[in-house]
């Protein structure tokens, strides 16, 4: 229960202690802001509280969107204003020096002056107002009743900015369901959860192998789409945000989609057709892909003089309907690619749905990464401690590279091209030596060469132009050395460990994006010892494949897989249960 203080005398007719009731609030009176102060003080210190003058006139919606949402400390519509547990000590300190600043608006930009962020939701065409006398009332009351806030609300449920296929095939009936779920009780928590059921199933269905099995995996998985943008508009629909589904709707996507890879190579075996290779090497492309999104935003959200002719071309394109809509399909976001893969899957076979996955998302990866490429060339912008910070840790440099980077750095200044050439002649140092010695001790040679220039890349901070290319060469040197290894070894079980080996690294570096673009940082420096870093864990996968002769390779990686997922995952749940976890939310449909 949360406590609301209606500061100043109640209004005839009005519903509004109602309204705030049915949004979990106790509901109070104060006359004067010492009183408000008083009650304040009265209210348990772990809870909510909220100042809302009487005469409020407006949507119940509006009061939802000002005072429940549970991302913000601090926010505040006309007339009503409210404080989190971390934002009551400056509410409490604005009540007691500046007695003026009885009302709510007074008090919302008391702390506005004090420099508090305070979260002012668009309320669009909802009204939320504190009419002065009967007239405005009337008026103000008028404007309520004539503005479907229904229509609103569903219509605010559905991301600004989502795919084509998301966005006119998914979402026009998905925010009903939404709606259907909110009335019934049902969390954001509780769909995701339904919606990694349903693609698991899915992925059992694909893995029997037969077309029945097949279609039905078609099916499903679409229906397990349906469910994934359900969530996300069940929790818009009713500010039911909270830190575990950020942290389930951070992560089941991927679990989903590289779960139904494996189904698919699973069912592929069973009608004599190996396809290991294949689904590991989309799951190597899509993850990149995903680290070159990250990487590339990271590196500029925060830059000052951000500009460039090219961001200003793709601004003019956007203003072109029909332009928007094909630049956002071609990249193949999710919703295009998992409509894709579900057709394929019931008509044709997991050889054709791998090859057209891996022909479109390489063109994807080619589109982005070269728009990305020139915009970085052709912009004139200044990179920030943080931004350099934030690629620092998503690089996931272990000890090795840590070491060589300490030794060689003598304070030199980050900025040019030297990181990225550094990364990538290590990386191809790796990446084609795997190809011609791998399994041999000559590559581990090459691995340790690998770990040299990882380090001598990341001895400076990354505030170059295209510095943010450092992590995506990183994770493409580590993901495909050990996709060749297992292609090498050409025994029973190598492409399969393989792939859970990728799937458990690429769960610790979603697990890190996600952390940064919580703002609390990158996990633990103990956690990427503990695994190693991209440079260790690939001098030991070249070590492991040179003793090949003498120890079981297939085992050796699928200990290797497990002890990394454990180790990760551990460590992952133990932070996003925690208080401390953000509430992260995507508000763009990924790639």
């Amino acid at each position: 229960m949360s406590t609301a203080i209606l500061t100043g005398p109640p209004v005839p007719g009005s519903s509004l202690e109602g309204d705030l009731r049915s949004l979990g609030f106790d509901v109070r009176s104060a006359a004067d802001p010492s009183e408000a102060a008083k009650l304040l003080d009265e209210a348990p210190s772990g809870e909510r509280v909220a100042l809302v003058d009487p005469r409020f006139v407006g949507h119940l919606h509006s009061l939802r969107l000002g005072l429940t949402d549970p991302r913000f400390p601090a926010a505040a519509v006309p007339g009503a204003f409210t404080a989190q547990p971390e934002a009551r000590g400056a509410l409490h300190r604005v009540l007691r020096t500046a007695p003026a600043a009885g009302t709510p608006d007074a008090v919302a930009a008391a702390l506005d002056a004090e420099g508090v962020a305070v979260q002012r939701p668009e309320l669009g065409a909802l009204v939320a107002a504190v009419p002065d006398g009967q007239v405005s009332r009337t008026e103000a009351e008028q404007a309520v009743a004539a503005v479907d806030e229904e229509a609103i609300r569903l219509r605010t449920a559905v991301k600004s900015r989502d795919g084509f296929f998301t966005t006119y095939c998914i979402s026009p009936y998905s925010r009903y369901l939404a709606r259907w779920c909110a009335r019934r009780g049902f969390t954001p928590n509780q769909v995701t959860t339904a919606s990694l059921i349903t693609a698991l199933i899915a992925a059992g269905c694909a893995a029997t192998g037969t077309r029945g099995g097949y279609v039905a995996a078609g099916v499903l998985l679409l229906f397990s789409f349906v469910l994934d943008c359900t969530d996300g508009q069940l929790a818009r629909y009713s500010l039911q945000y909270s830190t575990m589904g950020a942290w389930l709707d951070a992560t089941f996507d991927r679990a989903k989609e590289y779960a139904y890879y494996a189904g698919l190579a699973l069912g592929a075996i069973r009608g004599g057709d190996d396809v290991w290779a294949l689904a590991l090497g989309a799951m190597v492309l899509q993850t990149c892909r995903h680290v070159v999104d990250f990487s590339f935003n990271e590196a500029n959200h925060d830059a000052t003089g951000n500009t460039s002719p090219t961001a200003a071309l793709s601004g003019k394109l956007d203003s072109v309907g029909w332009t928007v809509w094909v630049r956002r399909m071609i990249v193949l976001p999710i919703g295009e690619r998992w409509a894709m893969i579900a057709v394929l899957t019931a008509v044709t076979t997991p050889r054709i749905v791998f090859y057209a996955l891996l022909v479109g998302c390489a063109f994807a990866a080619c589109y982005t990464t070269a728009g990305r490429v020139l915009r970085s060339l052709t912009r004139r912008a200044t990179r920030t401690d943080r931004a350099a910070q934030a690629l620092a840790d998503l690089a996931d440099s272990g000890p090795l590279a840590e070491s060589v980077a300490a030794t060689s750095r003598n304070g030199r200044a980050g900025g040019g091209f030297l990181a990225p050439v550094l990364a990538f002649v290590g990386g191809t140092i790796l990446v084609v030596d795997a190809l011609v010695n791998g399994g041999t001790w000559t590559f581990v040679g090459a691995a340790v060469l690998y770990a040299f220039f990882s380090g001598l890349a990341v001895r400076a901070p990354l505030k170059g132009a295209l510095d943010w290319l450092v992590p995506p060469i990183f994770r493409i040197a580590e993901y495909c050395t050990i996709l060749i290894l297992a292609v090498k070894a050409d025994v029973a079980g190598a492409l399969p460990a393989a792939f859970g080996l990728v799937a458990a690294v690429a769960y610790h570096h979603y697990d890190t994006v996600y952390r940064i673009k919580g703002g609390t940082g990158a996990p633990p420096s103990w956690l990427v010892r503990a695994v190693g870093g991209h440079e260790g864990r690939t001098l030991l996968v070249a070590v492991l494949a040179a003793l090949s002769s003498t120890l079981d390779f297939p085992l050796a990686l699928t200990v290797l897989a497990v002890a990394v997922a454990l180790v990760v995952l551990a460590e992952s749940i133990r932070f996003w249960v925690s208080s401390g976890a953000p509430a992260v939310h995507d508000e763009g449909e990924p790639a």
